[in-house]
């Protein structure tokens, strides 16, 4: 694909939209879901390839990814994955407490029958991935999960708040497993987050997501003194 391609279209064929702009989305979208790990390096020809397109967006992609420190420059041409730092993950994990908690009272009362049969849906396919030690996808569907759920609250700056604070921690999140994957936390939370909607009760969704995401912060906590210790021993 030639780099003076700066645009496409939509499947309207009408509303061009620049390939910066996907490229970015694109990659944004993969940091957010986790298909990262922490210390993951990307190359712009890496990223490139991965996206389908050629070496400019995916480069302009990177380049605003590091502005928003999401990605972190190794080298001239090669960025990691960062990890989270003790700090950042306490005040990341208060945000998110917040936040997601207001996404999801908001949003139980416009819950509908389709909307639970999506969120089941999603969830079973959760559990199938969790057998199958499939990680990267359980991350995948799980972000598909709450983001169906904080859609629901029909406020979008609330919503875009809480995809920014995700694409701060997508990539913590495959410290969460085998752990989650044994224990199964998240399918509890999740479990309660639906039958609380079934029922209406608003403020029992939303002690299953701040329950969700303190199981989550816990565990990473766990994770961060580990790595400190074995950096204390070598």
């Amino acid at each position: 694909m030639s780099d003076a391609a700066d645009g496409i279209e939509t499947t309207d064929g009408k509303n061009p939209t620049r390939l910066r702009d996907v490229a970015y989305d694109d990659l944004k979208e993969r940091l957010i879901r986790g298909a990262f790990a922490p210390g993951t390096k990307l190359t712009v020809r890496g990223v490139a390839d991965e996206l389908g397109v050629s070496s400019t967006p995916a480069r302009e992609a990177i380049n605003r990814l590091t502005q928003e420190g999401a990605l972190v420059f190794a080298g001239p041409k090669t960025v990691i994955v960062p990890s989270l730092t003790r700090e950042a993950l306490d005040e990341v994990t208060a945000m998110r407490l917040a936040l997601e908690g207001l996404a999801a009272f908001k949003g139980a009362p416009n819950a509908t029958q389709e909307t639970i049969t999506q969120l089941q849906t999603l969830q079973q396919t959760i559990n199938e991935r969790l057998d199958k030690r499939d990680y990267v996808g359980v991350l995948a569907s799980n972000r598909e999960f709450h983001f169906a759920l904080y859609q629901l609250s029909e406020m979008p700056n609330l919503v875009a708040t809480i995809e920014t604070l995700w694409l701060r921690t997508g990539a913590a999140f495959h410290d969460l497993y085998p752990e989650f994957a044994e224990n199964r936390f998240g399918v509890h939370n999740h479990l309660a987050a639906i039958e609380s909607l079934v029922i209406g009760d608003a403020e029992g969704v939303r002690a299953a997501i701040e329950s969700d995401i303190r199981d989550g912060y816990r565990r990473l906590r766990r994770v961060d003194a580990d790595r400190i210790r074995r950096q204390s021993t070598t």
